[in-house]
């Protein structure tokens, strides 16, 4: 059994096949999901889909690309969100310095907004990084994040880092990267993180993994994350499976069912 912590099923290259999509991942034994929203397009998706699947959680948050957009509604509306039965964490919220859509201040103030209300509603944070691990880390100590925790989500950067996140309650999720034949960093990880604190996800339909790079991405393809893992750590992939599919639910508050 596997959880896909981090999936986009609400995304539009999901549109015309996302029942069959779904169903791939179960008979694959992806049986966990938690499909993120992240702007005022996809978060009622997230919803909606949880809603529709027993198994199928939802995420909500505002993504730091579009932290310009956000207005104080949004925010009380991702507030009023997280009292839903079937929301599980806020996010993905966090930092990214690669496109310039949003002002680095911005994105700053935006994300603390977001970690101060994840603390209010006593929820984890899901954390998009990219370029930015150094702000991030620093504003996550900052806010006292470690009161909540959360995801580093598709973590790809140096293991230097990870203590830092661990320290503060953080799991860490790895993805499509660490199965890629030149992605030194995730390999080295994946083999070092702490087995209490690792998780799996696909970011679907982004970054699929080998043999399937280039091609859209979907849950069932977790599958093939865990394998890695497990080859990389000279363990059985049913254990890894069992590992992140329980740290999952410990860090959802989700009852297996």
């Amino acid at each position: 059994m596997l959880f896909d912590t981090h999936v986009h099923l609400n995304a539009r290259q999901f549109f015309e096949d996302r029942d069959a999509v779904i169903q791939r991942a179960f008979d694959a034994g992806v049986s966990y999901m938690v499909v993120v929203g992240f702007d005022r397009e996809t978060i009622p998706l997230a919803i909606e889909i949880a809603e529709q699947n027993e198994t199928i959680y939802a995420a909500v948050g505002w993504h730091p690309v579009d932290a310009v957009d956000m207005t104080a509604e949004d925010l009380d509306w991702v507030e009023e969100l997280a009292a839903h039965p079937k929301v599980v964490a806020i996010g993905e919220m966090g930092l990214d310095y690669h496109w310039d859509k949003s002002p680095k201040a911005i994105q700053k103030e935006v994300f603390r907004k977001q970690i101060r209300l994840a603390k209010k509603v006593n929820m984890p944070i899901t954390i998009h990084n990219r370029e930015a691990t150094s702000d991030i880390i620093e504003i996550l100590q900052q806010e006292d994040a470690k009161e909540v925790g959360g995801i580093m989500h598709c973590y790809n950067d140096a293991v230097d880092y990870v203590q830092a996140c661990l320290d503060m309650n953080f799991y860490i999720s790895l993805g499509g990267p660490v199965t890629f034949k030149n992605a030194t960093m995730p390999k080295e990880v994946a083999a070092s993180v702490p087995l209490d604190r690792l998780l799996v996800e696909t970011d679907a339909p982004f970054l699929a993994p080998h043999p399937n790079r280039g091609k859209r991405n979907e849950p069932a393809y977790v599958k093939l994350v865990a394998e890695k893992i497990a080859e990389l750590r000279e363990m059985a992939f049913e254990e890894i499976s069992e590992i992140t599919t329980e740290n999952a639910f410990t860090l959802f508050g989700i009852k297996r069912s």
